[in-house]
């Protein structure tokens, strides 16, 4: 039986599988001939019963499906999951269902079916607005590839996002904010702007290994994320997060669920979940996740109890992205660092606005540093 007073839950839906992949990316993806459709379907649907078992009582505010490429997802696959979902929690009204989208032509040309199936919104990787840096970080589109689907996505869906990556070699400030301008131009409630990192085990890893890759300068990378915020406030989606920027009500309802340290259950190859105090991990493998669902009925690796510093350190280390910040009557006992604190405090790089601790916008560039010296782990 659902209760009235619980809070939403979100849901995370894991698909693995991509074309190709990109050499920035370190998320849990792979590439395989074939998919079997019929079978992943069925396991997928047996992974979200016994979530589902394991959380009662609950109503769904957000369903997001992420990758890998969960525009390969065959449609029916993705209505059956919503249809599931739907049936074991129940909705909550106006619920968000979001779809990370790679912006092909192929994959565009599902975008109605996948809207009648029950998405409301898509997350479009666009990653950049220019076909060299584009083909530099693995892209199978072009620019106007792109486009056109973003430009499809908006007549589908009812709320488009997409996402940007700067700071790419031999980018300038000032081409960097001519390329948010234009972005900004098509309209969109919401954008995803990440700073290139080069990430362990992926393949700019290995070239910057070999000296064939160079990071970007931190204080040319500062500039540009200075003047991100400062171009996308003005366009009216200021950031809401570290990387994140909407339209006021208009920001990613489910990301918030993790940011705000809030229940969300994790399905799939890889998938994460936190609830009622305990850390879940789905096996990341496909082929050792399908043969657990098999064996098991379930994906489930691991499940964690979190003792009260996990949970406070956790719940510090998301919320404190958020330029909302942290509700520390949330967390009995939070684990920060008093000294750190006072000395954050006078630098002006935190504040806190009576019971709610907020990194400024001086902080947020050395935000990692920050939560290091901060959060007592």
């Amino acid at each position: 039986m659902t209760t009235d007073t619980a809070p939403p839950l979100a849901l995370y839906v894991h698909w693995p599988f991509c074309v190709s992949k990109c050499p920035y990316c370190d998320f849990n993806s792979h590439v395989r001939e074939s998919v079997d459709q019929t079978l992943w379907r069925s396991a997928m649907l047996a992974d979200l019963a016994h979530e589902a078992e394991a959380l009662p009582g609950r109503r769904l505010g957000s369903i997001f499906f992420g990758g890998g490429t969960p525009s390969l997802m065959p449609p029916e696959t993705v209505a059956a999951v919503i249809e599931a979902a739907e049936r074991h929690w129940g909705f909550e009204p106006g619920i968000e269902i979001t779809l990370e989208a790679n912006p092909s032509s192929v994959e565009a040309a599902r975008f109605a079916d996948i809207a009648s199936a029950g998405v409301n919104r898509v997350s479009l990787g666009l990653q950049a607005l220019d076909d060299a840096d584009l083909r530099f970080l693995g892209r199978a589109h072009g620019v106007d590839e792109g486009l056109a689907a973003l430009e499809t996505a908006q007549q589908a869906f009812a709320r488009v996002s997409f996402d940007l990556i700067y700071a790419r070699p031999g980018q300038t400030l000032a081409g960097w904010e001519a390329e948010l301008r234009r972005a900004l131009a098509y309209g969109t409630e919401h954008l995803s702007l990440y700073q290139l990192t080069i990430e362990p085990g992926t393949r700019f890893a290995t070239l910057f290994e070999k000296g064939e890759l160079a990071a970007y300068d931190p204080d040319e990378a500062a500039d540009l994320f200075d003047a991100t915020r400062a171009i996308t406030a003005a366009a009216g989606l200021p950031a809401y997060e570290i990387s994140n920027h909407a339209r006021p009500g208009a920001e990613s309802r489910h990301n918030l669920t993790y940011w705000r340290y809030g229940d969300y259950a994790g399905v799939g190859p890889g998938a994460h979940g936190r609830r009622n105090g305990v850390a879940t991990l789905r096996r990341k493998k496909p082929e050792n996740w399908l043969a657990a669902i098999e064996r098991n009925g379930h994906g489930i690796e691991r499940e964690d109890p979190l003792d009260p510093q996990d949970r406070g350190v956790e719940a510090l280390l998301m919320g404190l992205r958020l330029a909302e910040g942290v509700d520390l009557s949330r967390i009995p006992d939070a684990p920060l660092d008093a000294k750190a604190l006072a000395g954050m405090e006078a630098q002006g790089l935190v504040r806190r606005e009576g019971m709610r601790l907020v990194v400024t916008d001086a902080g947020m560039p050395v935000l990692e540093a920050i939560l290091r010296e901060l959060v007592v782990t």
